[in-house]
């Protein structure tokens, strides 16, 4: 069973109305399907749209954000915990491990880079849980294409193509983790207490 789902996405306000409504509709559908979301502890963009749908259909959303960016005021303190960090890579290194599922929404490089750090740690047996990129308006297409051309090239194997899925909707992706919840895949047992640093 997932319950645990760490969501990858952009901070840019900037984007299409889509990314940003289709952002707010995965946090409704977690959040009225019982699922707690870990994310990166924005307030906009993508992020704040996606906590925005958890918290208004009572969900629980844990945030986890290096001290450095609250200095710039882009944490949210709505949500249900935010846990402030030392570095990008303790931020990551929560979001990865802690999670049942990862789902990748559209974003820039530091979601590009969450992610493909996501598929390496599945690849060497770090993590487990499933990873599904949101392929929204074929934006990860040529990412798609770069993956499976490692493949075709040698550079990973044929089985590494197994280490993700997509999703071309987001009522698709709801769709993989309720495949995954009917596998009775386990729980991680996690520690969210405050002091987490």
């Amino acid at each position: 069973m997932i319950e645990y789902v760490t969501c990858f996405c952009a901070s840019s306000n900037r984007v299409d109305k889509y990314y940003l409504d289709s952002a707010y509709e995965l946090g409704e559908i977690l959040a009225r399907n019982h699922k707690t979301v870990f994310y990166g502890g924005g307030k906009v963009g993508l992020m704040g749209r996606l906590a925005q749908g958890v918290l208004d259909n009572k969900g629980q959303i844990i945030g986890v954000i290096p001290k450095f960016m609250q200095k710039y005021e882009l944490g949210h303190n709505g949500i249900t915990r935010l846990i402030e960090v030392e570095t990008m890579h303790q931020r990551e290194e929560i979001m990865i491990s802690r999670a049942d599922c990862i789902v990748a929404l559209p974003g820039g490089c530091g979601t590009f880079e969450e992610l493909l750090q996501a598929i390496t740690w599945k690849r060497l047996k770090i993590i487990s849980a499933p990873i599904i990129i949101v392929n929204l308006k074929k934006y990860y297409n040529p990412l798609i294409q770069q993956l499976n051309k490692a493949v075709d090239e040698n550079f990973m194997r044929t089985e590494h193509r197994q280490l993700w899925e997509v999703a071309e909707s987001i009522p698709e992706v709801y769709d993989l983790i309720r495949a995954y919840d009917s596998n009775s895949r386990q729980i991680r047992i996690i520690d969210v207490q405050p002091n987490v640093t």
